[in-house]
């Protein structure tokens, strides 16, 4: 009898623990997060802390619940507070959970949890973000965590990457400096058309453009007549009329003999002539058009706007100037890209690479596939259902930016909407590597029609060999997101999606020329559990090891697109060939397909990799190359090393001089240090090959890069995006800068700080102020101010001349009302600087706080 009595009270206590867990209101712990030091234990490795405070009347339950989170570094379990323990479940999501020795946590009550996790942390990018909360009782809906706070880094032991980093925290002192040489130019003496053309005269007089003005356009440029009347309409209320011959006043579009994409453009006060032998060229020319109007022209619809008289020649310097967007790890909407499209088309860049495919998402609708976007498309908690688990700081629901996808009715008004603005939109599908939200909607698929009994049409497209023993982990810390090179459904599956990528162009009317199938980063150990692989090892005389596997891949993919009129375009490892050297692994280029009209995209020349020549090697060799280099380009990299700033930076900090400084033919001339700060000399690229004259017939163009791991929502698109375009279409479009050819150095120099003046002034007082109100504005990156502290006062300045910088003196943040700054300051109190555009946004704050050293008063 006592033992029956004790068993129901155990019964009744643990029932009663189990529905009193889900009671605690979770929303009620608060959540922060601590860097405590990188090069923890001298290695190459971070320490930091999560702390769970107990806001609550009651405990948390000992156990019960769970903390999910996102983190892209690699966490070393053994390290975790005893009592805890936190487990990787695939790519970057993590889970905290508490384990027998974890007490509980009383109310009011708060307890560290310390862990180390691999390489480094330097921003609030590297943070873990998109925590929730998550009740082991599976009728409970996960809660994203209500309170969490990042708290920022402010010591060297929390900037330090290695004992090499030579790069400093910013400083405004460090940005003063950096901006001294900046000169402010009168804005009646800059330039009046970006990007720089070939050849620019100013003339005598104005041209006043309004409603009476008549439009006379050459049968052939009908397209590029009609985008222009739709500007008008945006800018003077209505359209121009349209004439068969000039009378009077007008803007003439005529056909001339010339180069693609060249065009002359004439303005005297009477008339404004554009001749171009193709629409690009006449296209490209209405754009320069549109550069000679007021910067606030697009502020609201105006009765008249004088345009200044200019002759100009003009055409760009690579015939392929692209800009990559990454909608795969975070979604962007079809008005955003639509956007994008416009921003693109004002400086001259003509190819969208559209990246909608990645291991975190498939972002186009295929007729025929559909679970490529019910599945691969949606993120959320991973709950046993077909979706994709949170990634980047996401969430546990299917919200937007980690969510969504464009239909086939969005792709085809993108293709007709680029195609009009002279823009070639090249899709990606990535592959082999890369792949899982294919590779996971294809496995939903065949679970689907399994179940349905219908096992050829379950297999028809299948990704996955499921016998696959292969263990493997991507940098993105996946271990499953790599295609099956060795099964024929992987090949179906590719030329299903092709097919019907290509069906879309065709009922747009748009013309495709290849379609990008990847290639990178698949990582080590792939393939090699793998039954169907070794059984095309045992049977294919070309495939005689694993590392064959990418060769024959690619080779079936070349057939593939070419027979379907495309030709094969791929990132840098499409064209390498793994060998050795000395007994040495090594890549050389591939010369199987060398002069064959392979394109690659090459990004590696990470300072201090050593493959830093690797797309002069290919070029000459004889592959078509794109420079897309890290080191420059990449514009997810952030700006400066400082806390606040976002982005990654594995590859470099990259400022709006990145760009600008990039010289494409010789990207050697004026690198100074590595990606760590630390001085190279030229001696430092002894060695490495340069461009050969055939190799530059090889470059056919650059690309500007942005890559959305850190990037949520259209503000953070453009923010990193804007002003670092700016600086890359300089370099796309623009003849090559007397700087960058210069032999002299210190010529070179000062050609170079002229140059950079005159860009900087130009960006801050003409474009940005444009962009303001431009396709309804864009919310590009506001600079810091530089400031120092001398002989009692604060000086400051600035790297974008025309924007305003006010600053307040009695602690309180700077407003669009506050002082401007107009010399230097007599040092009181606390003082806050803060730059604002046109529309009154302001940037962020610095301040400089009053300090006594050795009894003299400095600001910090």
């Amino acid at each position: 009898m006592a033992r029956t009595a004790l068993l129901l009270l155990l019964t009744l206590f643990l029932g009663y623990s189990s529905l009193a867990q889900p009671s605690f209101d979770l929303q009620q712990l608060a959540v922060s997060w601590e860097l405590t030091e990188n090069q923890h234990q001298g290695k190459s490795q971070f320490q930091s802390a999560f702390t769970l405070r107990n806001t609550s009347q009651q405990n948390l339950p000992t156990t019960g619940w769970s903390l999910y989170f996102n983190l892209p570094r690699l966490i070393d379990s053994a390290s975790v507070t005893k009592g805890f323990r936190i487990e990787h479940l695939n790519g970057d999501l993590f889970r905290l959970v508490s384990g027998p020795a974890f007490p509980g946590l009383p109310a009011g009550q708060s307890v560290e949890v310390t862990f180390v996790a691999s390489d480094w942390s330097i921003n609030r990018t590297d943070a873990p973000l998109g925590l929730y909360w998550v009740w082991d009782d599976a009728s409970t809906q996960p809660q994203p965590v209500a309170h969490y706070e990042i708290i920022p880094s402010t010591q060297p032991k929390q900037f330090a990457r290695t004992p090499d980093d030579r790069v400093d925290a910013m400083t405004s002192e460090m940005v003063f400096d950096q901006n001294q040489g900046i000169r402010d130019l009168p804005a009646e003496e800059l330039p009046l058309i970006f990007p720089t053309p070939v050849s620019y005269q100013k003339k005598e007089g104005t041209f006043v453009l309004n409603r009476d003005v008549v439009l006379v356009a050459d049968k052939a440029f009908a397209g590029e007549a009609a985008y222009w009347q739709g500007e008008m309409a945006t800018l003077l209320g209505r359209p121009l009329p349209e004439r068969a011959a000039a009378t009077g006043k007008a803007l003439v579009l005529q056909r001339r003999e010339g180069a693609p994409e060249a065009y002359h453009l004439s303005v005297t006060p009477d008339r404004i002539t554009l001749a171009a032998a193709d629409g690009a060229g006449m296209f490209y020319g209405l754009q320069s058009l549109k550069s000679l109007l007021p910067p606030t022209a697009w502020k609201r619809s105006q009765r008249a706007l004088a345009i200044p008289a200019v002759d100009v020649e003009d055409a760009p310097r690579f015939g392929f100037r692209a800009f990559l967007l990454d909608v795969g790890r975070h979604f962007q909407t079809k008005e955003q890209l639509l956007k994008t499209l416009d921003l693109m088309a004002l400086y001259k860049l003509n190819v969208f690479h559209f990246h909608f495919s990645e291991d975190e998402g498939w972002r186009l609708e295929i007729p025929g596939l559909p679970e490529l976007t019910d599945v691969g498309a949606h993120r959320s908690h991973p709950d046993g259902n077909d979706h994709l688990p949170p990634s980047y700081g996401s969430g546990p629901a299917a919200t937007l930016y980690g969510s969504g996808y464009y239909t086939r009715t969005d792709f085809l008004e993108i293709l007709r909407y680029a195609h009009t603005r002279h823009i070639r939109v090249i899709p990606e599908i990535e592959s082999p590597g890369h792949a899982r939200a294919a590779v996971q909607a294809m496995e939903a698929r065949y679970r689907k029609l399994h179940a349905a009994g219908e096992e050829e049409a379950a297999n028809r497209y299948r990704l996955a060999d499921p016998n696959d023993t292969s263990r493997y982990r991507s940098v993105q810390l996946w271990n499953d997101n790599v295609m099956n090179v060795a099964l024929p459904s992987t090949y179906r599956f590719l030329e299903k999606v092709i097919d019907e990528i290509q069906a879309m162009y065709r009922e747009a009317d748009v013309p495709l020329e290849t379609i990008h199938l990847g290639g990178d980063e698949v990582p080590a150990g792939v393939w090699e559990g793998s039954p169907a692989c070794q059984q095309l090892i045992a049977t294919d005389p070309t495939v005689r090891h694993t590392n064959d596997l990418w060769y024959y891949y690619y080779g079936k993919v070349k057939a593939l697109l070419e027979s379907r009129g495309l030709y094969l375009y791929g990132w840098e490892e499409v064209a390498l060939r793994k060998t050795k050297l000395d007994g040495q692994p090594i890549m050389i280029p591939n010369p199987d397909w060398a002069g064959e009209g392979v394109r690659v995209d090459v990004w590696n020349n990470v300072l201090g990799w050593g493959a830093e020549d690797l797309a002069y090697q290919l070029a000459n060799a004889g592959y078509d190359v794109v420079l897309s280099p890290v080191s420059n380009l990449y514009f997810d990299m952030a700006y400066q090393k400082a806390f606040d700033e976002p982005g990654y930076y594995w590859g470099a900090f990259l400022d709006l001089d990145k760009p600008f400084s990039f010289i494409p033919y010789d990207y050697f001339k004026n690198v100074t240090t590595d990606k760590l700060g630390n001085p190279l000399s030229p001696t430092s690229f002894l060695g490495k090959t340069r461009l050969t004259d055939y190799g530059k017939e090889h470059i056919v163009g650059i690309q500007g890069l942005l890559w959305s791991e850190t990037i949520q929502g259209p503000e953070a698109m453009e923010y990193r995006l804007l002003p670092k375009l700016l600086g890359m279409a300089e370099r796309a479009w623009a003849p090559a800068p007397a700087w960058a050819t210069e032999p002299d150095s210190a010529r070179s120099a000062a050609l170079y700080q002229d140059a950079w003046s005159e860009f900087v002034n130009v960006v801050g007082k003409r474009e940005l102020p444009r962009l303001d109100h431009y396709a309804g504005g864009f919310h590009y990156r506001i600079p810091t101010p530089g400031a120092r502290s001398i002989d009692g006062r604060v000086e400051a300045n600035q790297q974008l001349p025309g924007l305003t910088l006010r600053y307040t003196t009695n602690g309180r943040t700077p407003t669009a009302k506050s002082p401007v700054y107009s010399g230097p300051i007599p040092a009181q109190g606390l003082i806050k600087l803060r730059l604002f555009t046109s529309t009154g946004r302001g940037g962020r704050t610095v301040t400089l706080g009053q300090r006594v050293e050795n009894g003299t008063i400095r600001y910090r």
